[in-house]
């Protein structure tokens, strides 16, 4: 292990400790100077951010832009302000912590015994909403986790969102796609973020005007499963309630190849989350290139 993957394995470790056990008020603040002081410094994640809200809100004006980094760099902070003390919340907080519309279409689905997939994009925060749907619903799910370096800081990942009542799947392997299928045939919930392709080889989609590679495993489960496919998008406003919307299920469509089928697919999953993204930029924490004219055009990775 490396020294700098050490201190990260440390520092996340010592917010997952002390963090939560900080009040909520003292933690909001705490987030909130975090965020200011790295947006202050324009390191290279918040010009990413910056870029990428330049996408999104194309019209915007430079200082426009620089209001839109410092509010996506709060929300990024509520996130893991919210990440690191969920663990230490009761179950009434988890419960009064997010309030999502239309929800008609998961209950609806999984009570008519079909498996269901969400897929989300990097709004807001997708743990707190996992949290509710296990602890207010009571419905246990599935997630995939990105593997990441070093080991340790992975291992704390999935203990944190097992803890949450979540079964996690390593990312790489190859065995995650199968589990997922299984649950799904069993009329299970599976749970996926959604908006950036991790294997270099996901579906082309057009995102806000221009190319962008999504995954393709939430179209293939869809079609191979039988499951329903609902979008989900995430959002937070001036209280300490998360918001939320279920959107209507992406249909499988009557013709085509597979492949035709997974493309048409990924572009209506492209349009729900751009859509939610566009009401809520500042929310869309996306400090990595996306687009494929960003991509190095040697490694054809972020």
């Amino acid at each position: 292990m490396s020294a700098g993957e050490r201190l990260s394995d440390a520092l996340y470790g010592l917010g997952w400790s002390t963090v939560k056990t900080l009040p909520e008020p003292a933690a909001v603040r705490l987030g909130r100077t975090i965020a200011d002081l790295a947006w202050k410094q324009r390191g290279k994640g918040v010009r990413r951010l910056e870029s990428n809200y330049a996408r999104v809100v194309p019209d915007a004006t430079p200082e426009r832009l620089a209001e839109l980094s410092r509010a996506g760099m709060r929300s990024y902070l509520r996130y893991w302000m919210e990440s690191f003390r969920l663990p230490a919340w009761s179950a009434d907080r988890i419960k009064a912590g997010f309030d999502p519309k239309d929800l008609h279409f998961l209950t609806d689905g999984l009570a008519a015994g079909r498996g269901v997939v969400l897929a989300l994009p990097h709004l807001a925060n997708w743990d707190l909403a996992g949290a509710w749907v296990t602890t207010k619903l009571e419905i246990p799910f599935t997630t995939v986790a990105e593997r990441l370096k070093p080991e340790t800081l992975y291992d704390r990942f999935v203990a944190y969102r097992e803890g949450l009542g979540m079964e996690v799947l390593p990312h790489s392997g190859g065995s995650a796609f199968g589990t997922l299928a299984r649950r799904l045939r069993d009329g299970g919930l599976v749970c996926l973020v959604a908006d950036r392709d991790l294997s270099a080889s996901g579906v082309e989609v057009t995102f806000f005007g221009e190319s962008a590679r999504m995954p393709a495993g939430p179209a293939l489960l869809a079609q191979q499963t039988g499951a329903l496919l609902l979008p989900v998008t995430l959002w937070y406003d001036d209280s300490p309630v998360m918001r939320g919307r279920v959107h209507p299920p992406v249909e499988v469509p009557e013709s085509g190849t597979r492949a035709e089928k997974t493309s048409v697919m990924t572009q209506a999953l492209a349009d729900a989350f751009a859509s939610g993204i566009a009401d809520h930029p500042e929310d869309w924490h996306m400090l990595q290139r996306l687009w494929l004219a960003d991509l190095d055009p040697a490694k054809g990775t972020p």
